[in-house]
């Protein structure tokens, strides 16, 4: 099993709380009885031509005829599962051939493929190695595509009507598009429900981020059920503040100050960094705003001059960099920085980064679904002293709150 798969299953793992080998063991069969018998379904598609409830590509007079029981021997134990039969008696499965009772040693290509998002390379690797049997891409693609009504299912969800805090934020790949390698951005927007809980509450897949894009994701949540934010934080994407206006005018927005330095600390040679940094750290980590401008305006005099480039960020942003001035030390840890969503996609990285280019869109969004699933345990641990959080934040937000949606 690779590297990354294990480290997957690890983190799986850790998340279920198991307590004893034999919830860990369950746990392991349901999910491997689950991709197996996908992988069998998928292999009954290729060969009749056609899928299960899609007659309209039949092209032959040999259909579906029910299933018949079998139990094979794992690794994992006795796997009970129900064999696709064919009317002529014909179809002959090779993940699962007939009379072959002991599937011992597949567990862990199976669990591994699913672990890795099931790439097309992937599947045919493994089986290779395992059987010697070449299958055909077609079938590997009948058997990757079983994931993507899954994924339609959870990006189409209804969603809670009113979330605190929602973070967005933009992770490029490279994908096929026309025969030719394109920049994509996963766009994956984050949210923290009133009872603390955090939530991805998608993953859309679409040209080099863009405020026009946000928009329509933005959209898409109202569409879902998202009727009231409370607070968004976001980076520096031009045109972010417009879009998100348009769709939650009453929501504050928070420009991440670890954007806004990194973006200010490029342009600043080593020999001045750290005195620039430390003047920095003035304005940001000021008692308040007023305290905050008054540092803002020396850092302007003592470096504009020099780095104007480095200066104009934080007088352009203003308005939404101090949002989080207006709130307690508990309330700005939270949203003065995206670094929660920015920790999801360290996830994603790692998770992806043995692919250097994507096929489709859906292979992407296929495997960063996966990865999602595996750590949204704990992406649902509240944040300390939540109590506190959110009994500020409806009395601060109490006209938004108690709006009709």
């Amino acid at each position: 099993m690779s590297k990354v798969s294990k480290e997957l299953l690890r983190n799986y793992i850790k998340e279920q709380n198991f307590k004893s080998s034999n919830d860990v063991l369950a746990a392991m069969k349901e999910m491997f009885a689950e991709v197996l018998q996908e992988a069998l379904e998928a292999e009954m598609d290729t060969y009749l031509g056609y899928d299960k409830y899609d007659v309209s590509e039949k092209a032959i007079d040999n259909s579906r005829n029910g299933y018949s029981k079998k139990t094979v021997k794992s690794e994992l134990g006795d796997v009970e599962l129900n064999m696709p039969r064919d009317r002529k008696g014909e179809f002959e499965p090779q993940i699962v051939p007939k009379h072959q009772r002991n599937i011992t040693g597949l567990d862990e290509k199976i669990l591994s493929l699913y672990a890795k998002g099931m790439t097309t390379t992937d599947i045919k690797e493994q089986v290779k190695e395992l059987y010697d049997i070449e299958i055909s891409a077609e079938t590997v693609s009948n058997i990757t595509n079983r994931i993507m009504p899954l994924v339609t299912e959870w990006q189409t969800r209804p969603l809670e009507n009113t979330y605190s805090f929602v973070f967005m934020d933009a992770i490029h790949y490279k994908v096929r598009e026309d025969k030719q390698i394109v920049i994509k951005a996963a766009y994956v927007v984050l949210g923290v429900n009133m009872d603390g809980e955090k939530e991805v509450l998608g993953i859309w897949i679409g040209a080099n981020e863009s405020s026009k894009f946000w928009l329509s994701v933005l959209n898409d949540l109202k569409n879902r059920g998202v009727e009231k934010v409370l607070i968004f934080c976001v980076d520096g994407l031009k045109g972010f503040n417009e879009a998100i206006s348009a769709v939650y005018p009453f929501a504050k927005i928070q420009k991440c100050i670890v954007h806004q330095i990194r973006a200010s600390v490029k342009y600043i040679p080593y020999k001045d960094k750290k005195a620039f940094t430390a003047d920095l750290k003035k304005i940001y980590g000021a008692v308040n705003e007023d305290a905050a401008t008054d540092a803002l305006i020396e850092f302007k005099e003592k470096w504009s001059s020099k780095y104007p480039n480095a200066v104009s960020g934080w007088e352009e942003n203003w308005d939404n960099l101090i949002t989080f001035f207006a709130f307690p030390d508990f309330i700005r840890k939270i949203m003065y920085t995206t670094n929660v969503i920015e920790s999801l996609n360290s996830q994603f990285r790692k998770i992806t980064k043995n692919k250097k280019i994507f096929p489709t869109d859906d292979s992407l969004l296929k495997i960063l679904y996966l990865a999602t699933e595996k750590v949204s345990k704990k992406r649902t641990r509240k944040y300390p002293d939540w109590d506190l959080v959110i009994n500020q934040l409806k009395i601060l937000f109490s006209e938004i709150l108690e709006k009709t949606a």
